[in-house]
């Protein structure tokens, strides 16, 4: 199926029509490329469906009774922090997904081509937002079933959506170039699990910060993912403001959900790039 895939995919871009165009056209028939994978293997979308399921139930009913959250109610303090660790964990698919492009000569066939060579990389990139947009909003309705809710108006609840996406995107600047660095899916699976996984625990996606230790929770309340967290309950209407003794990026958590996302893409980019053009020019 892979095969066949890519092999409509070439011929797609071969048109002599389509060569014409912009980045934005040539990168969107990636896309649709990558997005073939999922309707034919259903099977990719358990980590953006079965799994932010399990972590919803399994936290809200077994932990959420041993968990106090002061001013609200744990299961709607909770779907925040799962979605956050969701969008950071889209790193994991497109550092996959390029990674075994790049193993089986597919980007060395596009490369072939009268295309521009960003087109590859974006709509990699494109494709893995949308496959952790689903996920968002299967947490979404998840979360309803079990009484979360948006209590502070639409323009804030798409505000906290948008800060998501956002973080989203500088995600996949991680996983581009891990995915370009390493050899094989190995070591990417090593790689990834022995950074993301610990970084989404070490905040404060599951439990307050508040209880820690001084030093741990200097480090949770300044990672990014605690900032674009406590973004997302604030603007929800989840959980009330930071108190005064909570770090900066606590307090005011849209402006550095927001900074900490830019400054990971604009760091992390050029890195990618340059590490994606070394990756396919040997």
């Amino acid at each position: 199926m892979t095969t066949d895939t890519t092999t409509a995919t070439t011929q797609e871009l071969r048109r002599p029509e389509l060569r014409q165009t912009g980045l934005l056209h040539q990168s969107w028939t990636i896309v649709r490329r990558n997005l073939r994978h999922i309707r034919r293997q259903p099977e990719a979308l358990t980590d953006v469906t079965i799994q932010p399921i399990m972590f919803v139930v399994l936290f809200a009913f077994v932990f959420g009774g041993s968990i106090q959250t002061e001013g609200s109610d744990y299961r709607e303090w909770l779907l925040p922090g799962i979605m956050a660790q969701t969008m950071a964990f889209s790193s994991f698919v497109v550092a996959i997904g390029l990674n075994t492009d790049i193993d089986k000569g597919i980007v060395d066939r596009f490369r072939s081509l009268p295309i521009s060579r960003a087109s590859v990389l974006v709509g990699r990139s494109i494709s893995s937002l949308i496959h952790s947009s689903i996920g968002i909003v299967v947490m979404s309705l998840t979360g309803l079933a079990i009484g979360w809710r948006i209590h502070d108006g639409v323009l804030d609840g798409l505000l906290a959506y948008g800060l998501l996406l956002l973080f989203g995107f500088a995600m996949i600047w991680i996983g581009i170039l891990v995915g370009s660095a390493m050899r094989s899916i190995e070591a990417v699976n090593g790689l990834m699990f022995t950074t993301i996984f610990p970084i989404t625990f070490l905040a404060n996606t599951f439990a307050p910060t508040e209880n820690m230790t001084p030093w741990l929770r200097t480090v949770a309340e300044w990672n990014p993912v605690s900032s674009l967290v406590q973004a997302m309950r604030e603007l929800w209407g989840n959980a009330p403001a930071a108190g005064p003794d909570a770090a900066l990026p606590l307090r005011h958590p849209e402006l550095f959900a927001a900074g900490w996302s830019v400054l990971i893409a604009v760091l992390v980019a050029p890195l990618a790039v340059r590490a994606f053009n070394r990756r396919t020019s040997e």
